[in-house]
């Protein structure tokens, strides 16, 4: 899929935000050329597990349709190479992942850049952007999580803030810089001006408060865990089965609820709903419930039923055995130094 084929990157990112939005751009069709420093490990792509290769999965994945070249950009020699690379070679776009002020110290900085090539669209993606107090501050996902208030109406009121599998923040960050890149090239298709973008984790993070961070604006009501619909504060949950497996329950909408109800023999709740005032009652009698069968019976019974039930996978499952991963080819198989590797597609189909 070549939409982006007037698009080439040079790629200053570490970790995991940077790395994958440049990886959407490139399954989309971008020229992407990694800068790497020489002899520094990086904590998201080096990590383990190794391919026999010595290869990790996750630098299979991230680089996956890139190319790499290391330099060291304290170096003279590394940073007029780059701006051959932006003079000659035609890469007409910077995606960096710095602290503020890094790349200035290089001769790299957008102000520089700029002089060598008008229009270059320039991203800087931060923990705290490229200007506030926390500019210069060092910081990973759960600190994103933490200062952003969603750790504060998530998890149990009797367990405090809850781990995440996964990194929340740093998503949010890399979907706004594919969404930064691709408006800027937008723009410079339409005016040929170049841009400068400034993409900080926390600010896309905050933004996450959706529904509840906008009530708080405008009522200044503070949520608290386990208080509104979907932290607890309803029926919406999980639920742990015989087989200490668990479902999740999503039937928030009426119609759902009410065939919910009637698989579970429980027609006199369909009046009440989902968002009942007794929810914290029936929550425990939907519990005792639930353990009468295993995960999978549950499956069975609510299979075609179309009520927002469906059961909670290992990772195992997700990915190498669900019907739908497989229908939809979100898995695909690269070979590297003739070893056969499962990488991750693009998840935007295209026609």
């Amino acid at each position: 899929m070549n939409l982006l084929n007037n698009l080439k990157i040079l790629d200053f990112t570490t970790l995991l935000p940077g790395p994958y939005a440049t990886w959407m751009l490139a399954e989309m069709g971008a020229v992407v050329l990694k800068i790497s420093a020489p002899g520094r490990k990086d904590l998201v792509l080096d990590s383990e597990p190794l391919a026999k290769n010595g290869l990790s999965a996750n630098r299979a994945w991230l680089n996956n349709k890139k190319k790499e070249i290391f330099l060291n950009l304290k170096e003279e020699a590394s940073q007029k190479e780059i701006i051959r690379l932006i003079k000659e070679e035609g890469y007409n776009c910077i995606i960096e992942q710095f602290r503020p002020g890094v790349m200035a110290k290089f001769g790299l900085a957008y102000e520089d850049i700029k002089k060598v090539q008008s229009d270059i669209l320039y991203l800087s993606l931060t923990g705290y952007g490229q200007n506030g107090p926390y500019k210069d501050r060092a910081g990973h996902d759960i600190n994103f999580l933490a200062l952003s208030g969603i750790m504060g109406h998530s998890g149990r009121k009797d367990g405090g803030p809850v781990l995440y599998g996964m990194q929340v923040a740093d998503m949010a960050a890399a979907q706004n810089a594919i969404i930064g890149i691709l408006a800027a090239l937008n723009k410079r298709n339409a005016t040929g001006n170049g841009s400068y973008i400034d993409v900080s984790i926390l600010d896309s993070v905050i933004a996450y408060n959706t529904m509840t961070g906008a009530g708080l604006m405008m009522t200044g009501m503070n949520p608290g865990r386990e208080e509104n619909s979907l932290n607890g504060g309803s029926l919406y949950d999980f639920y742990q089965t015989k087989d200490d497996k668990y479902l999740s329950f999503g039937a928030l909408e009426p119609k759902f609820f009410e065939k919910f109800c009637k698989l579970i023999g429980k027609e006199e709740w369909i009046v009440a709903g989902c968002l009942c005032p007794d929810y914290k009652e029936k929550k425990e009698i939907l519990r005792e419930i639930f353990k009468e069968k295993t995960r999978d019976e549950w499956v069975n019974i609510f299979d075609g039923a179309d009520c927002c039930i469906e059961p909670v996978l290992d990772l195992k499952e997700a990915l190498l055995t669900s019907k739908n991963t497989k229908l939809r080819k979100t898995i695909e198989t690269i070979n590297i130094d003739g070893e056969d590797i499962c990488v991750y597609t693009n998840p935007i189909k295209f026609k």
